[in-house]
């Protein structure tokens, strides 16, 4: 038994990457725990944890997101975002969130909002009068509407993992998700007000209807998509495809698309699935040996002799979540974590769409807390910004973003709505 803890902080000081790490700590497990005959059926388990067919959206939506961003939406989407919003006192922050909900119908990922979206407005913030930890704090805190505003790579991987219906996901996260733009936006116009941050007409702000025309092809992006999947007109995986197809025609419109634009995107794309799937893979021998150990079965006597049901099972849940997104990747979390926690939920009734938005907005908070946000990390990095100044100014967006995460544990209907009104199954 000494060896697993061994080889895992061995591994870990070397720098190998986690799921070589999780693979090979999973079969010095097997071998420690005498299950060493079942090494040969992990093949088969692996091969199994990666043949679903949800998953077979989730490269070609990255791919939508890569073509996207290299053809030069961005700017488009600014520049729109500015000529509704700009006007208002502490206008770039209010930009900079409502960008980030427009971007969340292409990227479907945190880290690749903050990344984008950093570069141009802490720099343009900073220029404007604002405080440049204030710029980064706002843009970290806004690239948590990613994932949770559809189409989103974590809600695939976590239908993957559970069964639930990928559409029914994308719909119930609407609506948390524009509820958390409209909180971030409550927070920056007090702050604003109080910061005495720049605004109001007399900024050189862009045409409405110009602005609109140029931003019309990627807004119509997320339109197409979600249209798709929730009149019943295709599976994920055929939007997805559609995704590919109408980012493609965008890319003309933009003028950036280019035989090395698209040759890049697809080499990105395939990096990216790549290291998620390796992870799937890794994870997936764990899972095994979970199973072979009868760990669910023990998580479960434990939760039923601390009678955590129901609400008080989803803050156990919540806590364990946040955590953990502090530290791990979203999907490293959500695999490593799901096949554990996740059976316990749905045997005491608790939708697994629902459930999917709870645990999903969980990690993402994770993404920019202490001690190892990864989007903070990610707008320190290319702000140059001071990593722990940086968390501080965070901390009051984080607070709205925890109190509207308590909203959705209490309210289910929160999440459950609007899958219900477009005839999904949310049990």
């Amino acid at each position: 038994m000494w060896l697993i803890p061994v080889v895992f902080i061995v591994l870990l000081i070397s720098g190998t990457a986690f799921a070589y790490l999780m693979g090979a700590v999973s079969v010095v497990s097997f071998v420690a725990l005498g299950k060493s005959e079942f090494l040969s059926i992990l093949p088969q388990r692996i091969f199994a944890q990666l043949d679903v067919f949800a998953f077979m959206a989730m490269p070609l939506f990255i791919l939508t997101a890569e073509i996207m961003s290299r053809a030069g939406v961005t700017r488009s989407l600014i520049e729109f975002a500015m000529s509704i919003v700009g006007r208002f006192r502490g206008g770039l922050g209010h930009v900079n969130i409502l960008t980030s909900v427009f971007f969340a119908g292409i990227s479907g990922s945190a880290i690749a909002d903050s990344a984008a979206l950093s570069r141009i407005f802490v720099p343009e913030m900073k220029a404007r009068g604002y405080d440049p930890y204030y710029a980064g704090a706002i843009t970290a805190a806004s690239s948590m509407i990613g994932p949770i505003i559809p189409p989103s790579i974590i809600m695939i991987i976590y239908g993957g993992l559970t069964g639930a219906s990928v559409a029914a996901l994308f719909a119930a996260g609407i609506i948390p998700g524009l509820m958390l733009a409209v909180a971030l936006m409550l927070l920056n116009a007090v702050i604003a007000v109080w910061k005495g941050h720049p605004g109001g007409k007399s900024d050189d702000l862009p045409r409405f209807w110009p602005s609109l025309l140029r931003a019309l092809p990627a807004l119509c992006l997320p339109v197409v998509i979600l249209g798709s999947l929730l009149f019943g007109l295709a599976t994920p995986t055929e939007g997805s495809a559609i995704a590919v197809l109408f980012a493609l025609i965008a890319g003309q419109f933009y003028k950036g698309l280019s035989f090395k634009m698209v040759f890049d995107a697809l080499e990105a794309t395939a990096r990216m699935t790549g290291t998620i799937f390796i992870i799937l893979a890794a994870i997936s021998v764990l899972g095994y040996l979970a199973g072979q150990m009868g760990w669910s079965s023990a998580l479960a006597a434990w939760v039923a002799k601390f009678g955590l049901v129901g609400t008080e099972y989803l803050f156990f849940l919540s806590l364990i979540f946040l955590i953990a997104g502090m530290f791990m990747d979203t999907p490293v979390a959500l695999t490593l974590l799901i096949p554990l926690f996740a059976p316990q939920a749905l045997e005491q009734g608790i939708s697994p769409i629902h459930l999917g938005i709870v645990l999903c907005f969980n990690l993402c908070i994770g993404l920019i807390t202490p001690p190892l946000g990864k989007c903070l990390v990610v707008v320190s990095a290319l702000s140059s910004l001071n990593y722990w100044r940086l968390a501080r100014a965070t901390l009051p967006f984080i607070s709205v973003q925890v109190l509207l995460l308590l909203a959705l544990i209490y309210f289910p209907a929160i999440s459950l709505t609007l899958p219900s009104l477009f005839g999904f199954s949310v049990n």
